[in-house]
């Protein structure tokens, strides 16, 4: 027999799916002021094997010349991603959450077990309570990549008036650097936040919209 199970509170749900489309338009919007200056890439010896990012890149979604446009979206959403970041810390701390979310010490060696787990390399995943160590682990990265994302972004909005913070991130050239590899972390949070869900299944995505799973009743 199946029963109705509350999974997700409406507050944690309204700041994951408000965060969605938030840290997309910040990507998005980042690429069109990164396109001024794309200077990074893989170089060895002076031979450079891959820029960041080739031009089909830049053609397949339109961003070359829209530098103005980028800026303009980046300055103006990065407060409400800041504001619904800060909301959700709050959130997890007063509400108990962060109990769920926080690795222990065990969530490390575990989440190499649910990962060989879910690669079909180990036939039981270890026991888990809401979140799995996987789970544990990424969120709370995903928590401390958000607030790195805010204060390299100021340190590079602002270098002369913040010198203090630009200076504490290795100056400016470095939190770019630093900016920049936190959004590829994004990306790459997503894709694998992506399969993860997919290889849970609908039952455990419903959640995450409507608050509720189907579990079996013992």
């Amino acid at each position: 027999m199946k029963k109705i199970k509350e999974k997700h509170s409406l507050a944690m749900r309204w700041f994951h799916w408000v965060n969605f489309p938030l840290l997309t338009i910040m990507i998005w919007s980042g690429m069109l002021i990164y396109w001024a200056d794309d200077e990074y890439s893989f170089t060895v010896f002076g031979h450079t094997f891959f820029r960041f990012f080739p031009d089909w890149f830049y053609k397949l979604f339109n961003i070359p010349q829209r530098l103005a446009e980028g800026m303009a979206f980046h300055f103006l959403f990065m407060w409400f991603f800041a504001i619904n970041g800060i909301l959700y810390f709050f959130y997890t701390w007063f509400s108990g959450s962060w109990r769920e979310l926080v690795p222990n010490k065990h969530s490390f060696k575990e989440a190499w077990q649910v990962l060989l787990h879910d690669l079909h390399l180990r036939k039981t995943a270890p026991p888990q309570g809401k979140y799995n160590a996987a789970q544990r682990v990424t969120y709370s990265a995903i928590i401390v990549m958000g607030l790195g994302s805010l204060l390299t972004g100021l340190a590079i909005y602002k270098p002369a008036q913040l010198n203090v913070l630009c200076n504490l991130l290795g100056g400016y050239h470095a939190a770019r650097i630093e900016h920049f590899v936190l959004t590829i972390g994004y990306v790459l949070f997503f894709v694998v936040h992506v399969t993860q869900v997919v290889l849970a299944g609908w039952n455990n995505f419903s959640s995450v919209i409507t608050g509720f799973e189907l579990e079996e009743k013992q």
